[in-house]
């Protein structure tokens, strides 16, 4: 959530700043909304203080043995317009709640100018894509050859988008994930958190989540819980409503989770084999950090992502994603993208954001730069440490054979039980 002080002392800033992600124009209804409030506010501060004044004078009136009938019946009337302002003042709150939650956070000077992904600029490239001296088959091919995926069966349990991993492609599912946690825990010093799959309305508030992306998110409704998207849901809940110490920051969580999404606005989009689904694997980097170090720590978190990458080596590329691209809560975020030559394209398998204190802010995540300083909001970045199934589909596409069968990387053999490759049969 932006602050509101902000946007009332620099609305020109703001609007020019939310202009570039399409939302110039809320920017007036939110200030004329919270005008009216503060109003409305105004307005019932001076007819209480006038009652308190009458309270007092009807009390000197009646001790004097005076007729206070007349003032009496006045404070009647000022009850009821307090009583009827405070209610309009509710309404009034309430909708600014909503047009402010409705706003994303401020685009970075350095974020490009766009609208699309199609607008995204790419900044780096790692690896060489492999020249194959044959037709390099597609993931779900090589799947179901390899009878290591059953999307028929998964459809038959879940319906669509939930595919079955089984045999050594469900050991490869899990061995990406420990390999994952290991290398951010032992090497980057992130702290494992293991969180609830669900998550309470609240909190996905918090994150920045909940109300815009609820199309596109699993609801249980008898409980009011929502399955989570990301981990990064539930990691921002840990520390709602707390004042964190400074010396305790950068506090680094790694986290996996199974992540769930409708896909409500991608109808028709990459149907076949893994590349979209309802239910995947994720494991999620995620930071509270001071404010004025929080975009180094991006540039660390980005680092972090790559390594995932390289140690598996899998040609990807970094692109700096333009301003109408960047989620909801970040101000800026870079892209990862890994080379499936299967299905001859670049598939984004981690997005790295800083989303300064917007989420701070809704949560109330706050840390003291001194111990008697006034608690200010801390920084928070999330990514993508990095998303399973792309990872997949990208060791299955690159690692293949011409015999069919796929190589597994070096660096998961360990967790593999010194599986070398996926063979048939």
């Amino acid at each position: 959530m932006l602050d509101i002080k902000l946007i009332r002392s620099e609305p020109d800033t703001v609007r020019k700043a939310l202009a570039r992600r399409g939302y110039g124009g809320a920017v007036d209804d939110l200030i004329a909304t919270d005008e009216r409030r503060r109003k409305l506010i105004s307005s019932v501060e001076d007819l209480k203080a006038q009652r308190n004044q009458a309270s007092d004078a009807i009390a000197r009136i009646k001790k004097e043995k005076g007729d206070a009938a007349a003032l009496i019946a006045r404070m009647k009337e000022v009850s009821e317009e307090i009583k009827n302002l405070d209610a309009e003042l509710a309404d009034v709150e309430k909708a600014l709640d909503a047009k402010a939650a409705e706003l994303p956070n401020l685009p970075h000077a350095s974020v490009p100018e766009g609208r699309t992904d199609a607008d995204n600029v790419e900044i780096d490239r790692w690896g060489t894509p492999r020249s194959f001296d044959f037709f390099p088959q597609a993931h779900w091919d090589i799947a179901t050859a390899l009878d290591i995926v059953d999307f028929e069966r998964g459809a038959k349990i879940a319906g669509s988008g939930f595919p079955l991993f089984k045999k050594a492609g469900a050991r490869l599912e899990r061995a990406l994930i420990s390999f994952m946690l290991d290398l951010h825990t032992t090497r980057h010093g992130y702290i494992e958190m293991l969180p609830p799959f669900v998550t309470r309305a609240v909190v996905m508030y918090d994150s920045g989540k909940l109300p815009k992306f609820s199309e596109d998110m699993y609801h249980v409704e008898l409980d009011d819980l929502w399955l989570n998207p990301t981990a990064e849901a539930p990691v921002t809940g840990i520390h709602v409503d707390e004042i964190l110490p400074a010396e305790s920051l950068p506090v680094k969580y790694v986290a996996y989770c199974a992540s769930f999404r409708r896909e409500a606005g991608a109808a028709g989009k990459d149907t076949r084999g893994l590349t979209r689904l309802h239910q995947f694997d994720k494991v999620e980097l995620f930071q509270f950090t001071e404010p004025d170090k929080s975009y180094d720590a991006l540039e660390e978190m980005l680092g972090h992502a790559r390594a995932v990458l390289e140690t598996l080596e899998l040609p990807y590329r970094v692109l700096n994603c333009c301003a109408g691209d960047i989620g909801q809560a970040a101000t800026k975020m870079y892209d990862l993208e890994v080379w499936a030559p299967g299905v001859d394209r670049w598939l984004e398998v981690s997005s790295v954001s800083n989303c300064t204190d917007y989420q701070a802010r809704r949560g109330n995540i706050r840390y003291r730069p001194e111990p008697q300083a006034k608690p200010e909001f801390v920084h928070t970045l999330n990514g993508s440490g990095i998303a399973l199934p792309r990872t997949f589909i990208a060791i299955l596409e690159n690692f293949q054979q011409p015999d069919g069968s796929v190589v597994i990387p070096d660096a998961l053999r360990p967790y593999m039980g010194g599986m070398q490759s996926i063979a048939a049969g």
